[in-house]
């Protein structure tokens, strides 16, 4: 998959001319160049603004009628990642608004890539020395964050994530299998229901949605975290294992970097099985859906 071009989103001349205003009034100069962010799930509007003054930020908005679900999620992200720690290699928050029906927040540009597939040794090893300094900050919840009522991992597998026992117990359709994994749904079941459990034992956060459409490669090799919507109590082995997923497809011995990764330090022996087999079923049984 092109995770650089994921993404379906309105251009910035489409959006409500008020809208418009509003964004260049606060930018400080009118909007001369706009380069549109192609990674993502969502189509909200994304992009780096370049202004007139010489000036630059990173935009993203959407429209509360049609698209009620993303404007609590750009809030909700808004209002994470102004009580992030300092010094976290996450985007600072400059600002938000209301006009013309649309949520807006505005975040300082990260001029970076996304990591490139199959993954170059040197970036996952710096995304990965970026998330352990993420994990080790919020391995006690800062009060800020803790205040905002953070949804809890377990909470969040069992209502979305668990699907071998949908599957298993005929309530869901069995997606596309090889022989060798059908024969083992038994298994993928119990493996899938230590989740909860496991993360409810951790009352530390994590991002939640630790992805390579979500991470930006710096020009000098730093990585940086992007799309703080997700960010909930439960272990940080959890993205870890998350991340890992396209760096064993890019053949990249990803069983020792997880092993000797800080944020898997406490994590129960076979916590990466039970968390592969949990976004297996995620994955395959959301594949099998229509868009």
């Amino acid at each position: 998959m092109a995770y650089h071009a994921t993404a379906e989103r309105p251009a910035w001349r489409t959006l409500p001319a008020a809208l418009r205003s509003a964004v260049s009034a606060r930018l400080g100069a009118d909007v001369v160049e706009v380069r549109g962010a192609g990674a993502g799930f969502t189509r909200g509007f994304a992009a780096v603004l370049r202004t007139a003054d010489g000036g630059s930020a990173f935009v993203k908005a959407a429209a509360h009628a049609e698209q009620p679900h993303l404007v609590d999620w750009y809030a909700r992200e808004a209002a994470i990642l102004a009580r992030l720690p300092a010094g976290l290699p996450a985007p600072r928050l400059r600002w938000t608004l209301w006009e013309a029906d649309w949520y807006a927040l505005c975040l300082d540009p990260v001029d970076g890539h996304t990591p490139r597939l199959p993954w170059r040794p040197a970036e996952l090893d710096a995304t990965l020395t970026g998330y352990a300094d993420i994990a080790a900050a919020l391995a006690v919840p800062p009060t800020e964050l803790a205040d905002l009522g953070l949804p809890r991992l377990a909470d969040l597998a069992r209502d979305d994530i668990l699907w071998w026992g949908e599957v298993a117990a005929g309530r869901e359709p069995t997606p596309p299998l090889p022989a060798s994994a059908a024969r083992r749904l038994a298994e993928l079941v119990a493996l899938e229901s230590r989740l909860p459990e496991y993360a409810a034992e951790r009352t530390g956060l994590t991002h939640g949605d630790l992805r390579v459409d979500n991470v930006l490669i710096g020009p000098t090799g730093q990585a940086w975290f992007c799309d703080w919507t997700w960010l909930c109590h439960g272990p940080a082995w959890f993205d870890l294992a998350n991340l890992l997923i396209t760096g064993y497809a890019s053949g990249l011995d990803v069983d020792t970097r997880f092993a000797t990764h800080p944020a898997a330090t406490d994590a129960p022996p076979d916590a990466l099985d039970v968390t592969l087999a949990a976004l297996a079923g995620y994955h395959l049984t959301s594949a099998s859906t229509p868009p």
